[in-house]
This record gives structure tokens, sequence and C-alpha cells, in this order.
């Protein structure tokens, strides 16, 4: 390989080199993983196809050319085909010859994963009131529900009624302690090598047989992902509960959910005071369904936050801190009709499991 092959190769960001003709010459393996689609395949159709003929890329194409020069914009969504906009700032240089390098610099996922840690740290903060919920509410529900249980040994029907309903409460606030208590557990999860197809396929029977039996699923899976370095029991978790939050959204006839996998390298995680991580582990589970109100997108993982009127709001930011423990990301996109959370994670590697 040349050492332009090798700079080419070893810049992060998706890169194109489109000619005169408005036709993708090169491009880099970022730009492909962007694209999600191949060299060739892009070669094949004109710039505009994928990006749409008025877009604001195109006309940053023109510009370098027009200018011979480098043109910069900030914060341009950029949609792909029939992928949805990402927002990103744009970098395009005239090369000579009508000629253009185009540069993509992805926004959002340096701020996802900040808000990722910040999401374990929000997480983890439950955990004091985790404790003193089971302490100081279990012991005087035990008491209730026994008391209710006495007045329904003797009292008529309608009273019986009532008492039924005291207990029926009783469960429901159990229940929400139990889930909060979830986040109370602060050891170490032993990980593993893990085959995540297999975590889907039983995260996919479980729903199938409860609460997503109105759901067709799609599974577009690669089936050449190395293990992931992961807890199987955390991560079917993590998978249940997307499952379920797509089952929830999506109509019950005609709903879909859409489980991808994909390899993606070229993301890595920084920690402070923890070495690199790198992630190409790529999870998305996808569904057909209303979407995410915009006024609490971004706060979605963040506990108590829901759209549901009946939420507890704890499900996504279970799923946040143990994808967060696990080393890897989650972030979310959501617009009326198409719903996609997507997991990065990293592999297992032999040279010594992972902890945490």
């Amino acid at each position: 390989m040349s050492d332009y092959e090798a700079l080419w190769s070893a810049i992060p960001y998706p890169a194109f080199a489109i000619g005169p003709d408005n036709r993708v010459q090169t491009c880099n393996s970022a730009a492909e993983s962007f694209a999600r689609t191949s060299l060739k395949q892009m070669q094949a159709r004109d710039f505009s196809y994928f990006v749409g003929q008025n877009s604001a890329v195109t006309d940053l194409l023109e510009q370098a050319r027009a200018g011979g020069s480098s043109v910069v914009l900030h914060d341009i969504e950029v949609p792909w085909g029939d992928l949805p906009p990402r927002l990103n700032n744009l970098h395009a240089s005239a090369l000579g010859g009508g000629a253009v390098l185009l540069l993509l610099h992805p926004r959002g996922l340096a701020e996802k994963m900040d808000r990722s840690l910040t999401h374990r740290s929000a997480a983890r903060s439950v955990t004091g009131m985790a404790a003193m919920l089971a302490h100081e509410i279990r012991n005087p529900l035990a008491g209730i529900n026994g008391a209710a249980q006495l007045l329904a040994m003797n009292a008529d029907p309608d009273d019986r009624e009532l008492t039924e309903l005291i207990q029926d409460e009783i469960k429901r606030i159990g229940d929400l302690v139990a889930r909060v208590e979830q986040f109370g557990d602060l050891r170490p999860a032993t990980r593993s090598a893990v085959n995540i197809h297999d975590i889907l396929d039983r995260s996919k029977r479980a729903a199938q047989a409860g609460f997503a039996t109105h759901a067709r699923f799609i599974e577009e899976y690669d089936p050449s992902l190395p293990p992931v370095s992961g807890n199987a029991d955390q991560l079917i978790q993590v998978f249940l509960n997307l499952f379920k939050n797509a089952a929830e959204a999506i109509p019950e006839v005609g709903g879909t959910i859409t489980g991808r996998t994909a390899f993606r390298p070229g993301v890595r995680l920084q920690v402070s005071g923890q070495k690199p991580e790198s992630l190409p582990l790529e999870v998305t589970v996808s569904d057909n369904g209303i979407g995410i109100p915009k006024n609490i997108l971004n706060d979605v993982f963040d506990p108590f936050v829901s759209s549901k009127a009946a939420g507890t709001g704890l499900g996504l930011s279970l799923v946040s801190k143990i994808i967060v423990d696990h080393g890897g990301v989650v972030e979310c996109d959501s617009r009326p009709g198409r719903t996609t959370f997507k997991v990065l994670l990293p592999i297992w590697r032999d040279s010594g499991p992972a902890e945490g």
C-alpha cells in the first residue's frame, strides 16, 4: 500500500473524491460505512442521487468548484438515500480539473458519548434512592398487603373489590421498587465472549411469546461478526427493553421491528483514566411506530423520562447504564414512522476478559 493510500484509509471521517461529472471517483472505508454501501455502487450514480439534487451538499460542491478553493459549512443535516439525515460539518476543497474533495465530520457522536456517560452517572445516582425505597417502602407495603388480605376474608363483595384494588396497587408499587433496585447493583458483571445474534434471537423469542405477538420481526444480520465482550443476561435485558419499547410504539396491524448488525470500524470511545475502547460492533433496533416526541428525544435515557402515560422512565435509563458499563454507547434517532436505537459495543479480546 502506498503512503497516499495508507493516509487515505487512515482518515477517520467519511471522505469522497468527486469528479467533474459529479460522480464519486473514490472514497475511504469510513465513507462506505457512512453510506452503508460500497464504492462500486456509489461510482455508478451521480452524487446527487444519494444526497438530493438541491441539497446543501451539492451546493457546496459547486461553490468549491467555482471558487477553486475550500468551503466549510457547519451543522448541516446530510441525507443519504433512505437513511435519516445526520448532522455533519462539511469541508469541500477543489482538487483541480473540476474534482472536489468532500470531508464529512459527523456531529453528535462525541456528544452522545458524553451524554451516555452522564446517563450512567444519573442512573447510578438512583442507587441511593433504590436502597431507601427497598427498606422504607417494602416493609410497610407488606403490612398493608397483609391487612388488605385480612379485610378481604370478611368483606362483602363491594368491599372485597376495594381490597383487591389495594392489593393491585401494592403490587404495582412493589414492581416499581424492584425496577429501581436494578440500578443499585454496582458489582462488576463477568464478561465473556458472547454471540450477539444468539442474544438477539433469545430476546426476540421472548418478545414474540409475550408483549410483541403483534409485531413482524425483520432480521438483517451480518453472520461474520466476531463475539462481543459482554454479559449475556444483561445484554438480553437491554434488547428486551428495546424490543418492548418498539412493540409498544408500533401499530397493532402492520407493525414491524427490524434488527440489524454490522461491523463498523473506526469508532473509539475514550473515557478519562481508561484505555480507548474500539466499538466496531453495531446493533440497531428500528420500528415503524409513532416516534418519540421531540421535546424529550435528547433526554430519553435519563431516569424517569417517558412519553407513556403509565411509563416509569426506567427502562431506557437501565439500557444506557448497562451498555456504558460494557464500554459501549447507545443512541437514539426518531421521527414519526421511524425510530432507531443504535448500540455500539466492543469485541471480545482473547488477551484477557474485561470486567465491568
